[in-house]
């Protein structure tokens, strides 16, 4: 059986470790801090068997220097000066075989120049996608390097993925981004339905994600830039709006970073 369990850093980090029943193996997904991951490999009697990098910002890239300095293990990631540690670089299209899942890679540029996902179409629990910063629950990234027609592009090759596609994302960010939702998408049905049950997640103490693509494509603004309602809020919002979806994209990011 596979696990995917998330190890809490920071204020907000979610570090993915992956792992089987029946093995001592696992692999760690975006270590910002290498503390909490060693801490949950202890507790689970676990050895490091690799380390999977989405993008060079430091909450992501933080902890691996000290992990390698426990487990000198394959570090796959971007194919970036700017991660030194990578020692299996990755392009669009490349296949990653870790723990017997197969992850397809997927440049994703926008949130950074750099910036790769990992798809496995074919794992136990149904396909899944490991996106770093780029598609959030109920949101995106901000665009710290790239450009919106960029991202926009980087959202639509994820929410192309199987409906199903279970989306780990890599921050607890759920909440705040379906407030800005609310104020796009007002009172869409699926929206309210989810806004309650993340609530209720969040009280318990317990994370929001995975996602899905499904519910994404159902109640994230950031996909849905072709949608009347989106184009009227927008109108409302700011007076006028390019119809074209990429610059509608441009246009709901920047309302987001003031919101």
């Amino acid at each position: 059986m596979l696990h995917i369990e998330p190890v809490k850093a920071f204020q907000d980090n979610y570090l993915w470790v992956v792992h089987r029943s029946g093995s001592k193996q696992a692999v760690v997904v975006d270590p910002g801090d290498a503390a909490p991951v060693q801490a949950y490999l202890q507790q689970q009697g676990l050895q490091l068997a690799g380390i999977l990098l989405t993008h060079h910002h430091a909450d992501h890239i933080g902890g691996v220097d000290a992990l390698l300095r426990h487990w000198p293990v394959p570090v796959y990631g971007p194919d970036t000066v700017k991660i030194p540690q990578v020692t299996h670089p990755q392009e669009d299209g490349d296949l990653v075989d870790v723990l017997g899942l197969a992850l397809q890679v997927m440049t994703v540029p926008g949130h950074t120049l750099d910036h790769i996902a990992y798809f496995a179409c074919y794992a136990e629990g149904g396909p899944l996608v490991f996106c770093g910063d780029t598609l959030f629950a109920g949101g995106c990234g901000r665009m710290f390097e790239g450009t919106a027609p960029m991202m926009y592009a980087s959202l639509q090759k994820l929410a192309q993925l199987p409906a199903a596609t279970r989306v780990f994302c890599t921050h607890e960010y759920t909440l705040s981004n379906l407030n800005f939702a609310k104020a796009v998408l007002k009172e869409l049905p699926a929206l309210t339905a989810r806004i309650a049950s993340e609530q209720l997640k969040r009280a318990q103490n317990q994370p929001t994600v995975p996602s899905s693509i499904a519910l994404e494509l159902a109640t994230n603004p950031f996909l849905r830039c072709e949608d009347p309602e989106v184009l009227a809020a927008l109108v409302t919002h700011q007076g006028t709006i390019e119809r074209d979806p990429a610059q509608v994209f441009g246009a709901l990011r920047r309302w987001k970073d003031g919101f």
